[in-house]
This record gives structure tokens, sequence and C-alpha cells, in this order.
């Protein structure tokens, strides 16, 4: 049996649907059942009154911003009807996101639409300039209330084209005209570039006249030097008809659109053309256009624009859940995206299988067929008409890739939302499989782990860190001096400090451990077993050692290592324990170190004892100072007489 979660949104229309509980697990989401069996989100602020008008978020969207990612991307504000009232381009997600609400803004229409933000969504791209392109493409879809589109930000152009009779094709930084205007171009260069070769390719107006039906009758305008060079059709004279050019204004619209791809091939021609009859000059002119138009494609966000439609589905999985992204793309830009959720409740559910379920239900919900799509691997169901693409590298990869991020940023806010609404799920669900993992007999919620540190026998001590359920318990750990043992045996050292340790908590009646790990691996956890024995509490309290090299985990008795996956959540709590009892066996030991060489140096001196060499480190604070010292400042500190010695021994 497999149960199905599904939260995304796609244009106007957002669904929540879970068939797992009928019970709302957010305040702010109310849901109601529909024809199909589904859930539409109704939603409803979780603000109160004081929050609004002091710009604060409620916990849902609070929530989501502590929980957005430090990557470039996209985001969409939603009012309480669902609709999409503004979006917005960021280079860091959560820094951009959280300023709308530390503060409140000097722009009224700022703080209309931060009390009006009911719930947000957002995708992750790759840079942000394709951040740009894709707020532009998602601003034209949703034509948002308080996008402003860019109108006070002077460092990007647009080009317009106007609502007249003859439209002008024009780049502008205002938008004082009437008419479509399209953009911004995050390159001017580029932008420029794509205009002249437009006005070069179609014949179009650049006078300002106000051209109408009766002045072009009443032959009120003259021919201007455009029309002689042949760059304009003569419209204020009616030398082209009205339906003429609007049919090149429909090209040029496609242009404008992001199908660009047609006039680079044109320009690719064109210059090949040239070289072929030697006009190298002339070439090298629209080579120059050409690498611009080329690296500023207005729409390659994330597949390629050769293109016109695909589609692609990324898939991601954790212990129980499975992930899956859908993303249509039109010449490389995003208009769709969808995100699903798949429970599974028993093992033998396969990827494939998965998969097949999210195509079949991304056809129904937006009924319609699919014909190229870039997939991880091979669905185990055939779809008629569909060609299945498994990129491996080139432009449809990079696409995958996005598709992937997209999926995994989903995995992670989905579990970090299911971790907030219910904090104790995550840590049995951990301890459930380190017990599964470890074969044990109880759940390991106690864990403590043991380093031994020392320089060719020197200073040797141990570190203990202890982990409770699964997290650091820092005011548990304990330093260890190993008394017992002299020189570099770390098996010995070993087998003392567990002594030491478990014979103290035996006396002192506190509970003991479910799973202790030593950093080493056969000798460090055979030293630990003979310690176990000695102390009788073998059967009570779990043993394994972790070796360095391949990250292998060793059993007692086992004469085989176990291979954990190197994503496993088990594997990764053993080896913070490792590195956390290293780290604090590591600094313990050069403290240790660091002052035995200083005390060894001032020991050496006859006539000086140890409080007069505390005296000493405490005035000048390190030995560089008291060799620099003058006499007369280690008299006031010490008297004349030891002075005289100290002096006379760095001298």
């Amino acid at each position: 049996m497999i149960f199905v979660l599904e939260y995304w949104w796609c244009l106007d229309v957002m669904y929540y649907m879970d068939e797992i509980s009928k019970k709302s697990e957010l305040a702010s989401v109310a849901r109601k059942i529909d024809e199909s069996g589904g859930f539409e989100l109704e939603i409803k602020p979780d603000r109160t009154r004081d929050d609004i008008f002091n710009n604060r978020p409620g916990e849902h969207l609070r929530s989501k911003i502590l929980g957005l990612p430090e990557s470039p991307g996209v985001y969409m504000y939603l009012d309480k009807t669902g609709k999409v009232i503004y979006v917005g381009k960021a280079k860091r997600l959560k820094r951009r996101v959280s300023s709308y609400w530390n503060r409140r803004h000097d722009s009224t229409r700022t703080n209309l639409l931060v009390r009006n933000i009911v719930d947000l969504r957002f995708i992750v791209v790759a840079t942000e300039e394709d951040a740009l392109h894709l707020e532009n493409a998602m601003i034209k879809r949703y034509q948002p209330h308080y996008n402003v589109l860019l109108k006070d930000d002077k460092s990007y152009p647009w080009i317009v084209v106007t609502d007249e009779l003859y439209p002008r094709v024009f780049m502008t930084r205002s938008k004082d005209e009437a008419g479509k205007y399209y953009g911004p171009y995050s390159n001017i260069s580029a932008a420029k570039t794509v205009l002249n070769l437009i006005r070069d390719t179609y014949p179009l107006r650049t006078c300002r006249h106000a051209l109408d039906e009766k002045g072009i009758a009443r032959n009120k305008y003259s021919l201007c030097l455009d029309y002689h060079i042949g760059k304009c059709g003569g419209m204020c004279r009616g030398l082209m008809s009205p339906e003429e050019y609007g049919e090149v204004i429909k090209r040029v619209r496609q242009i404008l659109n992001g199908e660009t791809v047609e006039l680079e091939r044109m320009l690719l021609e064109e210059m090949e053309r040239l070289s072929e009859d030697w006009k190298f000059e002339e070439a090298q002119v629209i080579k120059e256009k050409y690498e611009n138009v080329r690296k500023y494609n207005a729409k390659s966000i994330v597949g390629e624009t050769s293109v016109r439609d695909i589609d692609l589905f990324a898939y991601v999985e954790s212990d129980d859940r499975a992930y899956v992204n859908f993303m249509h793309l039109h010449h490389g830009a995003v208009t769709q995206s969808l995100n699903l959720e798949y429970v599974k409740r028993k093992n033998d559910i396969t990827p494939p299988e998965i998969l097949s379920m999210a195509i079949s239900e991304v056809s129904e919900r937006f009924g319609r067929k699919f014909g190229e799509v870039l997939l991880p691997f091979e669905p185990d169901v055939e779809f008629d008409g569909m060609k299945v693409i498994m990129p491996q590298r080139g432009e449809k990869r990079r696409a995958l890739d996005v598709g992937l991020k997209n999926a995994t940023q989903f995995m992670k806010d989905r579990e970090k939302e299911i971790a907030a609404m219910n904090p104790d799920r995550a840590v049995d669900k951990l301890m459930e499989r380190m017990k599964s993992d470890f074969r044990l007999p109880v759940e390991p919620r106690h864990i403590e782990c043991f380093d031994n540190s020392n320089i060719q026998g020197t200073n040797p001590v141990a570190s203990c860190v202890v982990f409770r359920n699964g997290k650091p318990s820092k005011r548990d750990y304990r330093h260890f001096i190993i008394k017992t043992v002299v020189g570099a045996n770390d098996f010995a050292s070993m087998k003392e400090v567990l002594h030491r340790r478990y014979t103290r908590m035996m006396a002192e009646g506190e509970p003991l451990p479910q799973m202790v790990v030593v950093d080493g691996g056969k000798g460090q956890l055979s030293a630990a077993v003979e310690a176990f024995d000695e102390m009788g509490i073998r059967g009570d309290v779990a043993l394994v050692g972790i070796a360095k090299r391949l990250e292998e985990i060793y059993f007692p008795g086992d004469t085989l290592p176990l291979y954990l996956d190197k994503k496993s959540p088990s594997l990764k709590v053993i080896q913070g324990l490792r590195d956390e009892a290293h780290r604090f066996g590591i600094t313990h030991h050069r403290d240790r170190r660091s002052k035995g060489q200083t005390v060894s140096e001032l020991d050496n001196i006859a006539g000086i004892g140890p409080a007069t060499a505390a005296k000493l480190m405490k005035h000048f604070k390190s030995l560089k100072r008291l060799k620099e010292a003058d006499l007369s400042e280690i008299e006031g500190v010490i008297g004349k007489s030891k002075a005289a010695i100290v002096y006379g021994h760095f001298r």
C-alpha cells in the first residue's frame, strides 16, 4: 500500500492533498473535500492584527522563511485567496525574503504588500541571471498586482512595442509609453544587439509621428531617410498596410518573447555566407552580434532554447518517502512546476513504479499527453507517445540537475516541516534506524564515544563525548588523563579509561549507555571488550569500533566489518561522535602539551620553584615576554635575588 501527499503550485492553482490524515497539520490550512477525493487549498491568515500592522510574519510564514536556502532563486507571495500578488528574484533567497519582515518600509506600496502576504513559494536556480529571466517569465504569466516590473531600477533596460496603429519598437528605462514591455535585459549590449538586429531584419518605423489613418490619407508626413535606405516600409504614406505591418510586429514579438534561437540561426547563416564571399570585415561585425545573442539567450534558464517544449521529472528519496519534481520548459524557460511526495508503506515499492505514478498523476492533473520527457531512469510503465530521454551530459543533463535540485530542496523543506510539527518523530525514526543497522536489542538513546590522544607517549589523554537522542550532550563530556599506562599504548589507555568511566557510573548508580563507540579498529575494540568483560557489563552495553580509513564498523566477534551507506543517518551519527571525540580530545591534549612545555623550561632554572614560575607567567603571560623583559621589571615581580637568577638564565 502506498499513500500519496502532494504539495505543489502551478500557474494560478495550488493543491495540498493528504490521504493519510484528514486533520490539518498546519493551522493556516483548511481543507475541503472535492468531488475527486482531493483537497483544495484554502489559505487562511495565521497572522494576528498586531502582526499585520507591524510587518511580522505568522508562525506558518516564519517557519517557511527560516527554511529558505541561501541560493539564487525566485520567490512568489500569495494572498489569502491563493493568488500570486508579487514575484521577485534574489541572489540569496533567505536573506532577501527575510528583509521584508525585519522593518517598516518607506514605501506605502511595500507595506501594503507585506500586510497581504499569507503564503510564499519559491524556485531555486543556478545563477542570479537565471533568476532574473525566470522572474520575468513568472511576472508575464501571473501579472502580480504589487509588481512594478523594475520601474524604478534604472540599471535594467526594457524593449517596448507601443500600442499604436503602426507600433514602434525601441529600448527604454522608463515606462511612460502605452504598450507591451519586454525584459528587463540584464545585459545592455545584448539588448541593443537584439534591437538593432530586429531593425535590420524587419522594416520598422522609428519616427515619433502620431500616425493615424486621416493623417496618412492627407499625405501629412514626408518619407524619411530610413525609407530610402530600406529600413522602413513607408507607413507614414500608407505604403504598408496595418495588416502587413501587424505580421511584421507578430514576428518581432516572437523574438522578444525569448524565441531568439531563430535569430541566432539566421546570424550564423549570414556570417557563414559573408565568409564564403570573402567579406570578412562584415562577417566579423555579424559574428560579434551573433556572440552577444548567443550569450544572452533570454530564455535559456534551465534547458535548451532550441527545443520549444520539453518536460522533465527528477527523483530523490529518503528512508520512507520519495519526492518527484516535474517541470515544463518552453524554450528553456520554466512555465510549470510541480512537487509530489510519496509515503512508502512497504519496502517492495521501487523507484520506477513511483516515477510512473508521478507521470500519471501529472498527466491527469494537466490533462495532457507527454512527448519528449527527460527522466533519471526508465519508468516501469510505457506511456503512449512518450519518448524517454535519460541525458548524461550537456544542456539536457543540466536541466535535469535543476529539477533534482528543486526536488532535493522540497525534500528538505518537507522534512523540516514534519520535524517542526512532530519533533519526536525524526528522533524516533533515527533511533529505530540505528537499532536496525547495528543489530541492537534496544534503541541507542544514550551513546558514548572514546578517543585517545598523545604524541610519542607524551601527555596521554582520552576524551569521552556523549550523544543523547542523536545529538551532542556537551555537559556530559569528560576528559581523562592517563595514569597507569607508560608510553604510547592506545589499547591499554582505552582499557584504563573505560574501567574508570563505567566503574564510577555503576558505583554512583548512574544508568549505563545503550551503546559505546571506540575510535579505532579491531585493536581498540578488543581492549574495550576485555574491559567490559572484567566489569561484567558486556551483555548490558553494545560495543562497536569505527575505523578511519574506510569508515568500516567492527563488532566484537565478527571477522568482517559492516559497511554502511555513506549517506546513512546511522553512519552520520557515528561519524559525528568520532569527530567530536577527536576534536574534544585534541583540544585537551594541546592545552596540556603547551602547559607542560612552559612549566618545564622554568622548572629547569635552579632556585626557581613552581610558585615563583606561576607568579612570573601570571605577570608576563608568555615566556617570550619574560625573556625580553628588563631586569628591573622582573625584580618588581619576584625580588632582586630570584630576578638575577632568571635574568642570567635567559641571557
